[in-house]
């Protein structure tokens, strides 16, 4: 058997066997992942060093270092504190508390990355639909769809707009300017989506919004000095991922750096006894570490045999002298194979396509710069980020986002399924796409 036919019949079995939900996904995204090493698809090296077909280990360290500060930052109230003022601010109506969630995680999204913001968001979720008795899997898919939603506008809030920005040397006022105003009017049309869905289905007890809406929130918090050290310090890190690039630190060195000062606080506090139990480490979601540690060699056995080069290769030579036939390719191919894999490699083998691209549309440019900014070019880097960012929210699996939202769900006692994620989240990624479609065509094509 060919080293495509079997990449293609690993990953395929995976993925089938993960829709199905008979196995957990972690167990076989690491059977999937070993079978790639030892059937000889990557070798170990690649899968474990290879920056372009092994783990990235920036993601696992980000979500590692991350975690450990969320379970610090827990001990201080201060998710009780946001999920009261929440509730309050929405006068404990369900739909309210729905879109100002859904608004707040969107926004973040867009300053820090959407697998940060997810992080620091669920268990906000969870506190305040626990004391108002509501099912929080809507609030809780709601926000990992915003969260795609809403890093699509920035360079800094998913990490294929930062790989596109150092291919395309595209800035972040760049990004801001063309991706904004399209992720503002998505997220406005995903808004009125939900209240067609969830307007009227979700009520609230009377003497349980009486009992949130007089809940003080001093009472919330133990010990406000610790809660005053721990958000200075969750400033910092959060300044740090706003200007890693400025500084030449990459997300995941600035969330470990900011965990390893998070655990002194931590520890400075606790009781001998306490001492060796370490539970802001053995609360980390470590199935969700070693799925993606799975999952990115599983893909990685994909590109290092060509496929997703392959098809991305499609997506422009099938349309190459057609610019609105190539950008619409770019758009929706990126879009629907970004919910299947990891949109993080996928965008690893389209950067260098487009390049190639630009080089055989224009010979006669030798400056880098101004070849990747030729009118006929630029749309295909906006279709790609768009595409990538949006795709996401096809499936279960489709962001990063999405799959750490799931396991904290889990771990809560409310499990999600694939189909329970795939039929509100595919429809919501067709419409974005269609949008972004006709925006991209009002604004470059015409």
């Amino acid at each position: 058997m060919s080293p495509i036919s079997l990449a293609l019949l690993i990953f395929g079995v995976c993925y089938l066997v993960i829709i199905t939900e008979r196995i957990h996904k972690t167990i076989v995204a690491l059977c999937g992942a070993t079978l790639m090493i030892a059937l000889g698809v990557v070798s170990q090296d690649e899968a474990f060093y290879s920056h372009e077909f092994g783990v990235d280990y920036n993601v696992v360290f980000l979500l590692i270092g991350m975690m450990v500060i969320v379970n610090i930052v827990r001990e201080t109230g201060l998710f009780e504190v946001l999920a009261i003022w929440a509730a309050q601010r929405s006068d404990a109506k369900p739909f309210r508390l729905l879109v100002l969630l859904v608004l707040l995680t969107a926004g973040l999204s867009a300053m820090l990355d959407n697998v940060t913001t997810v992080l620091l968001m669920a268990p906000v979720t969870l506190a305040i639909t626990k004391r108002l008795e509501l099912n929080p899997i809507s609030f809780l898919v709601a926000e990992a769809l915003a969260s795609n939603i809403g890093g699509t506008a920035t360079l800094v809030g998913d990490p294929p707009n930062i790989m596109i920005a150092s291919k395309a040397e595209l800035s972040y006022l760049d990004f801001l300017m063309v991706l904004a105003p399209i992720a503002l009017f998505i997220l406005a049309l995903f808004v009125a989506a939900l209240w067609v869905i969830f307007g009227r289905k979700m009520t609230v007890a009377p003497h349980l919004r009486t009992a949130v809406l007089a809940m003080s929130l001093r009472e919330a918090v133990s010990d406000r000095p610790f809660l005053y050290r721990c958000l200075w310090l969750l400033g910092i890190i959060n300044v740090g991922f706003c200007l890693h690039s400025l500084i030449h630190l990459e997300p995941a060195t600035i969330a470990l750096l900011g965990a390893s000062l998070f655990m002194l606080l931590g520890h400075a506090r606790r009781k001998p006894k306490d001492l060796e139990e370490l539970s802001y480490l053995t609360d980390v979601e470590w199935k969700t570490i070693f799925f993606f540690i799975g999952l990115f060699i599983l893909v990685g056995g994909l590109v290092k045999v060509g496929v997703i080069h392959y098809l991305a290769d499609q997506l422009v030579s099938v349309t190459q002298g057609n610019l609105v036939g190539s950008t619409m390719a770019v758009l929706w191919g990126s879009a629907l194979l970004s919910a299947a894999v990891d949109n993080i490699p996928y965008v690893a083998a389209m950067n260098p396509l487009i390049v190639d691209l630009a080089r055989s549309l224009h010979p006669d440019i030798s400056d880098y710069a101004i070849l990747v900014h030729q009118p006929d070019i630029l749309p295909l880097w906006w279709a790609l980020a768009l595409g990538a960012c949006l795709g996401g929210n096809g499936t279960i699996i489709g962001a990063s986002a999405n799959v750490v939202i799931v396991d904290i769900a889990r771990k809560a006692g409310y499990p999600i399924t694939f189909w329970q994620f795939f039929k509100f989240g595919f429809p919501v990624m067709l419409g974005s796409v269609l949008m972004s479609a006709l925006y991209l065509w009002l604004i470059f094509l015409r």
